[in-house]
């Protein structure tokens, strides 16, 4: 197949069994690769009501079809499965050179399922795709176990995804590492590796890709870096990287601080990305990237890829926390130990905040760097006041108090922009399949943050483009990316044309489709809301002072988006809309 491996491989850990069958043709027309063809697959896979920690939750990792194409930015592998955290369907991606490897082996996707009755770990290589005992890597670090399976495997140039003591502890918010510092980031991806007693997964491929134009495939791809990717809008990724937000989310105040308590940080400049380049030593990039946006950092006391944005805002300025080392501290520890530093500066900083107000004593307040530090292993390990912090902020109001400060969706903490100075920004979080999500649509720079209409429209509008975007597996730093770019992709490498109109059907049937699976799993309409902290409490500091964003706001900003959508009331699709989709008979 052109683009396409043609192959996916299953294994089934409680079987101890492997099989490969060929990649769904008429499914990759309906739903491209990446999240759009995972959904699909793990939809035929799984009962909605299924636990995520049982043996029957699929793991669904699926390749897009630009990957290893020498298409700029195309090298991101995404996972699908059901939710720990959210008990919902959702996707995370990472970057690297996986994505390449896994092509490159002759692979489209892994679906993983069963359970082992002892610590595994699947090695791929070509056509060989094998289980393998991993009891000797249980207990160890991402970072450890990273080197050792190279060992293993007699192959330095191998990769792999491997989880650290938090998945193995089922740690909701647990992630999967590959090549040290990259994440499958959210959702408790490690947590649902872990459940499946698979400690790792390693990758090789000595394989090749086809395309049907090959002179064309690389005429377009000279055009578009020079016309489109390496421009203005897209090179502060290579100058500056994410830590660049830090500077712009405070002048928009809408920089998380203190527990989402202000829009602005008074030391914003200590954790800026001139204070990341102050211990930055070089630049790192993913496969096929010309953008090199990852800052490695290292001094005496750390080293580390990052921090990027969402941890310098989560677990620096919403902590209290303004010294870059300490930040940079807790990136590395959090991915040794492979836990979300989204989720997990979002459970310190309620700790803190639920200590201050005196209505439970974690032993920690802002600022506090001393325990800030100590904490993630205690989360990871289950150990001490760790084991109930483990369970995030949901779970932690739940039992302790707190929730009107509680800051999360659907049991997702929320990442690094403050809904209540841009409320299409609280709608993309109220609606998003995973929970609190700033991938699925993103708002923050738009120039009518209170519009609540236009604010509906952009949010469907963006969902349905990200829904093709991470079905491309295109990096998000790609800004000025198109479906009319992405159309001109497929058809070089096809030889067959996509027009930039169906991709965007595409897209809205990707995005109906997680709809569907979460409502049969059990969400309703009140599933789609914000921390009461958004709705009442006025936003201090900045340029959004005393701001909310009112539960009428938001429920008229629901409505408009849910008849822009096509669903009912109750945010359920119509019949008509799933039929003019092709979805009916699911």
């Amino acid at each position: 197949m052109y683009l396409y491996a043609g192959k996916i491989a299953k294994a089934d850990l409680t079987q101890k069994k492997i099989t490969i069958e060929e990649t769904n043709r008429d499914w990759i027309d309906q739903y491209v690769g990446g999240m759009g063809l995972g959904f699909r697959y793990f939809f035929s896979q799984v009962r909605p009501d299924v636990d995520p920690l049982s043996p029957q939750n699929a793991m669904v990792f699926m390749n897009g079809p630009l990957a290893e194409s020498m298409a700029p930015l195309s090298c991101r592998l995404p996972m699908v499965s059901k939710s720990p955290q959210t008990g919902t369907i959702f996707e995370s991606n990472v970057g690297g050179a996986i994505a390449a490897e896994l092509k490159y082996a002759g692979y489209d996707g892994i679906i993983i399922k069963g359970k082992s009755d002892q610590p595994v770990y699947i090695a791929i290589k070509d056509d060989r795709v094998e289980i393998k005992d991993a009891q000797g890597l249980w207990g160890k670090g991402i970072f450890e176990t990273e080197e050792k399976l190279k060992s293993l495997e007699k192959d330095e140039e191998v990769k792999s995804f491997v989880i650290g003591p938090a998945g193995e502890n089922l740690v909701p918010m647990a992630c999967i590492g590959t090549e040290a510092y990259r994440q499958l980031g959210r959702g408790g991806t490690g947590a649902i590796m872990g459940s499946k007693n698979l400690k790792a997964i390693t990758v090789r491929g000595t394989q090749g890709v086809q395309v049907a134009d090959m002179k064309g495939f690389l005429d377009y791809t000279s055009e578009i870096f020079q016309s489109n990717l390496l421009t203005v809008d897209n090179l502060w990724a290579h100058t500056d990287g994410t830590p660049a937000f830090v500077a712009s989310t405070n002048d928009m105040g809408i920089h998380p601080t203190l527990n989402f308590q202000q829009g602005t940080f008074e030391h914003w400049e200590k954790i800026d990305s001139v204070a990341v380049k102050s211990i930055k030593r070089r630049a790192r990039a993913c496969r096929s990237c010309p953008m090199a946006c990852g800052n490695f950092v290292r001094t005496e006391k750390v080293m580390v890829e990052g921090p990027e944005y969402e941890t310098l805002a989560l677990a620096g300025s919403n902590c209290g926390i303004s010294n870059i080392e300490a930040v940079a501290q807790f990136n590395e520890i959090c991915d040794d130990l492979g836990l979300d530093t989204i989720s997990t500066g979002n459970i310190i900083a309620f700790a803190m905040e639920m200590t201050e107000k005196k209505i439970y004593d974690f032993g920690v307040t802002f600022g506090d760097e001393d325990n800030y530090l100590r904490i993630p292993k205690e989360i990871a390990t289950l150990s001490g006041r760790g084991k109930e912090m483990a369970q995030g902020v949901r779970s932690m109001a739940a039992r302790y108090g707190g929730k009107e400060f509680a800051m999360e969706v659907k049991g997702l903490e929320m990442p690094g922009y403050e809904p209540r100075g841009n409320w299409g920004m609280g709608l993309a979080y109220a609606t998003s399949e995973r929970g609190a999500c700033h991938l699925r649509a993103f708002t923050a720079f738009s120039e009518t943050p209170y519009d609540l209409a236009a604010m509906a429209q952009e949010v469907v509008s963006q969902q349905n483009f990200n829904s093709v975007k991470w079905s491309m597996c295109l990096c998000d730093f790609w800004g000025t990316v198109n479906t009319e770019i992405m159309s001109q992709f497929l058809k070089f490498g096809l030889g067959k044309n996509i027009s930039a109109e169906q991709l965007d059907q595409i897209g809205e049937r990707i995005w109906n489709l997680s709809r569907i699976f979460n409502l049969r799993a059990g969400m309703k309409k009140v599933d789609d809301d914000l921390p009461p902290r958004i709705k009442k409490d006025p936003l201090i500091g900045g340029r959004a002072q005393g701001k909310v964003l009112s539960e009428e706001d938001l429920e008229t900003m629901l409505q408009t988006y849910y008849e822009l959508r096509g669903w009912d009331k109750e945010g359920v699709p119509t019949q008509k809309k799933l039929s003019s989709l092709g979805l009916a008979d699911l």
